[in-house]
């Protein structure tokens, strides 16, 4: 399905709205401020739910509270510093500087940050919907950016015999040369989650990918404790039963590391990058960078150009090259969509 289109106008209305429930949340805090607030402590954010945060203390308590105004937008996985109120919820007032922030861009093209402070994206593939190495490309890019390690998980393996185990492994023997942990697992038959939980001891990892490959599977099969924490979330925040609409934290059970679960997607654009940080994404490129006759090479059919030449002659993978120009078009004509909509297109 295409993307809808939005007016100039529509875009500046996203805007608008999310800038009154900024402030709604601004006045909530206020009115809380008004009424005394405890001291200041220490938190994370577990999950944003738009107009409320859910922070889990030192002690592993849970409350709900309101954003300051002017803070941007807190995300799962920011460190915070809060204040209870007497109501027994709080008021985050500040957030400490992040090491590190994924985010992808909304409905009005700017970017939004949806976790903080990782170590590793998890990105998660399956046989069925049949996965896209494009996809995979695009998470390893903004991991690449970020200096996160990246692990990709194949799922649902069960669905596959021999052949078509083999087949896909071959697909992914490429990200293999490259160095990129590759982890074949079933929730159905338990292969292979000790190494994946392996992967993740002592990282807080953010787990993607499409829609319907079997996250959540994973992270129940991962987490025996996940509906004692679940049911804990959901009474925090005062919402009912939580399900994956907002990225959310999870402790490992052992706590020593921990994961966050992101909303299922059926596309991850890389808008805020330029070309030559898109190229950086790609390792293999590393050493041919520069080596092109033109210093503006766009790596196209320009004579003399370095990761042509190579994908020719077999030393780079000709499909990551292939798919590093996608996202470079995809990327250029997002923008540019944004840039000259006209205003009866919807």
């Amino acid at each position: 399905m295409a993307r809808r289109r939005l007016t100039q106008r529509q875009i500046e209305r996203i805007k608008s709205i999310q800038e009154k429930r900024r402030a709604r949340a601004g006045q909530r805090a206020d009115a809380l401020a008004a009424d005394g607030l405890g001291t200041e402590r220490h938190g994370r954010v577990i999950t944003n739910f738009g107009k409320s945060l859910l922070v889990e203390n030192d002690d592993g308590s849970l409350a709900r509270c309101v954003p300051r105004q002017n803070l941007g937008l807190v995300v799962c996985g920011d460190n915070v510093v809060w204040q209870p109120s007497e109501q027994g919820d709080g008021v985050v007032s500040a957030v400490e500087q992040r090491r590190s922030v994924l985010g992808r861009p909304d409905a009005s093209g700017e970017i939004r940050p949806t976790a903080a402070n990782l170590d590793q994206v998890i990105v998660v593939a399956a046989p069925l919907p049949e996965f896209s190495e494009d996809m995979i490309d695009r998470y390893l890019v903004a991991a690449e950016a970020l200096g996160l390690h990246a692990v990709i998980v194949l799922n649902k393996v069960d669905l596959l015999d021999a052949g078509g185990l083999a087949a896909v492994e071959a697909r992914l023997a490429t990200y293999v040369k490259l160095g990129y942990p590759v982890l074949t697992a079933s929730t159905i038959t338990e292969h292979g989650l000790d190494a994946l939980h392996a992967q993740m001891r002592g990282r807080v990892s953010l787990l993607a990918g499409q829609s319907g490959v079997g996250k959540s599977s994973l992270i129940n099969a991962l987490m025996p404790d996940l509906q004692l924490r679940t049911q804990a979330i959901s009474e925090g925040s005062g919402l009912g039963q939580h399900t994956t609409t907002n990225a959310t934290w999870y402790h490992l059970a052992d706590r020593d590391g921990a994961l966050i679960d992101s909303p299922g997607v059926r596309a991850f654009d890389l808008w805020d990058m330029d070309m030559a940080r898109v190229a950086d994404g790609f390792r293999e490129f590393h050493e041919l960078l520069g080596q092109c006759r033109f210093h503006n090479c766009r790596h196209r059919s320009e004579p003399g150009c370095a990761l042509k030449a190579a994908a020719d002659e077999g030393e780079i993978d000709p499909r990551r090259l292939a798919s590093y120009l996608r996202i470079v078009d995809d990327m250029e004509s997002g923008r540019d969509r944004l840039r000259a909509r006209p205003d009866n297109m919807v």
